[in-house]
């Protein structure tokens, strides 16, 4: 993946708002939606994911509807700060199926990681079991989503 600075223009912007909509949709409908043909399109859209723009592309499941309903946000203290602490609990962290995002914070706690669970005992199990046991985990500080408002993994692309 090139790193340099990728100019976006409207047509690319386009093809990136319509796949975060439909990423199954087919290039000669694609083409279609945003007023090109089929080769330009199937170029532009190379280039985007040869670019690193398209990260890749997924299913998204229904969490509740597999049983995940014990949403919870966890604000993880680590006891020191040097770079093998950091990379050993990242790299602990992410071995876990029940983390699903894990994010490195500014302020009080080090990290915000986001656990889906069946139900309270199965999130106390893995606090107890596995969370608090990671490497440098001081304190974890466990907060329970009550209601989902709004969840979304289509980024705000300006049309410009």
């Amino acid at each position: 993946m090139k790193t340099e600075e990728f100019s976006l223009d409207p047509f690319d912007r386009k093809i990136l708002a319509e796949l975060q909509a439909a990423p199954e949709i087919s290039i000669s409908a694609l083409a279609e939606r945003i007023g090109l043909s089929q080769t330009p399109c199937w170029r532009r859209l190379k280039a985007l994911e040869q670019q690193g723009y398209i990260a890749g592309r997924a299913v998204l499941l229904d969490a509740r509807r597999l049983g995940l309903v014990v949403d919870v946000f966890a604000h993880v203290r680590l006891s020191h700060h040097d770079g093998d602490t950091l990379d050993t609990f990242e790299a602990a962290v992410s071995g876990h199926p029940e983390v699903v995002a894990c994010y490195s914070m500014s302020g009080e706690s080090d990290y915000l990681v986001r656990i889906l669970c069946r139900s309270i005992e199965a999130y106390d199990a893995f606090l107890k079991q596995k969370l608090l046991r990671l490497p440098g985990v001081t304190a974890v500080n466990s907060s329970f989503s009550l209601k989902t408002v709004k969840q979304t993994t289509e980024l705000p692309i300006d049309p410009e």
